[in-house]
């Protein structure tokens, strides 16, 4: 006879067959949802984007976090653009890193920006503190997933030096249609001889829809550069950054002056003969200004139509309203406004509320906004007497009267 079980103990039941069947179902649909969720990915490839995209002015997740994020303008914006470049801004999964950008090319168009304090978010007069711009490391998911594909720029800033070129493409680079160079490629002033494709390497990669372009502002002033560039694409679209030429002139040698200290005066570079009042067109801080005659050179090879001629000083006073006509231009949806800016009292230029990458104000850097050396007036007079019929024959070229003689 068996000894009888112990105390509360029951003996083992055989699991029943209906239980054992629904256990292997729910593990079966399990799998098959699983590969086909693979399958999809592989097939649409995430959609996943190679750059940031900026988030909300207000508040919510810092553009360049890693997650998701939302396009400049928050949902309400989202939710206006088509399906699937709602889904290629919503699977976006990146690591980002800030640093510095490489540095300029000797022409002086620092890429250097400032991050500003927290607490001066939106706040006019806020002054900068340390210098840093969020740039896609290589190792992005897009990049190993090899989304989009590097493309010869559709769109160039050929120019001017001390115009407002950097602060152009850093407010353009906060659209998510832009992708851009930081850093001044020269290659059709100065490396035109390493050949397309080694300055297709150096641009981003893009998805469809997206822009690639880059800026350099010697191109403007460079004889060749109108040629080469049509020889690449007769398509492409050209930015022009103009300014009065005077301040231009100006700031062109505070430029030099803050890195040559020892440099002559500015009254004594600007005259050949300075009794006989005979301007040195030959001084480069002089050259440039001549735009009427630069863009002699570029009507050979390129029709009106395809440039566009930013003013310098609307680009400080409104810089919302010059950003709609360049996205415009551009063929994109106008995204930048200006919720995007503030005024910053202190440099005397605006500022991104939140820049490209990054969830804190940022301005263009310490280089950006020098105080100009005290010039006499009467060098002024006449220098401005010698640019007002080049400004005039650019105005009538142009068709638009930029108001540098008033």
């Amino acid at each position: 006879m068996a000894p009888p079980d112990p105390a509360g103990a029951h003996p083992t039941l055989p699991e029943p067959l209906s239980r054992r069947i629904f256990r292997k179902f729910l593990l079966m649909l399990c799998s098959l949802l699983t590969s086909l969720y693979v399958f999809y990915c592989l097939a649409e490839r995430c959609q996943t984007l190679s750059r940031p995209v900026v988030g909300l002015s207000g508040g919510g997740e810092e553009a360049g976090a890693p997650g998701r994020s939302v396009p400049a303008g928050g949902l309400g914006e989202l939710a206006a653009w088509p399906a699937a470049a709602r889904k290629k801004r919503l699977l976006q999964v990146q690591p980002w890193r800030k640093h510095r950008p490489p540095a300029p090319h000797g022409d002086g168009e620092e890429a250097a920006w400032e991050e500003e304090l927290p607490g001066l978010a939106g706040s006019p007069g806020g002054s900068g503190a340390g210098s840093s711009v969020a740039e896609p490391p290589p190792g992005t998911l897009a990049l190993l997933l090899d989304e989009g594909s590097k493309q010869l720029p559709q769109a160039i800033i050929i120019g001017v030096k001390k115009g407002g070129t950097r602060a152009l493409l850093e407010f353009l680079r906060v659209h998510p249609d832009v992708r851009a160079v930081g850093a001044e490629p020269h290659f059709f002033d100065r490396s035109y001889d390493k050949g397309l494709a080694w300055y297709r390497d150096l641009m981003p990669r893009t998805l469809d829809g997206q822009i690639t372009m880059e800026k350099t502002p010697s191109y403007f002033v460079t004889r060749e550069a109108p040629a080469r560039i049509s020889a690449m694409s007769k398509a492409t679209k050209l930015i022009v950054v103009v300014r009065d030429p005077v301040t231009r002139a100006v700031s062109d040698y505070t430029q030099t002056l803050s890195k040559r200290p020892d440099i002559p005066t500015f009254e004594s570079l600007t005259f050949r003969n300075r009794s006989a009042g005979l301007i040195d067109t030959s001084w480069s801080a002089i050259q440039i200004g001549l735009y009427a005659k630069h863009l002699e050179h570029w009507l050979r090879h390129f029709p009106l139509r395809q440039m566009l001629f930013v003013s310098g000083e609307r680009l400080i006073r409104d810089p919302a309203g010059e950003l709609g006509r360049v996205q415009d231009f551009l063929g994109l949806k106008r995204i930048i406004s200006d919720k995007h800016f503030y005024f910053n009292q202190t440099k005397g230029f605006p500022c991104l509320k939140k820049a490209e990458g990054s969830g804190r104000p940022h301005c263009l850097g310490k280089t950006k906004g020098r105080p100009h050396p005290e010039i006499e007036r009467e060098v002024l007079r006449r220098l401005r007497d010698f640019y007002r019929p080049f400004n005039r024959k650019f105005y009538q070229m142009t068709g638009q009267d930029f108001g540098w003689d008033g």
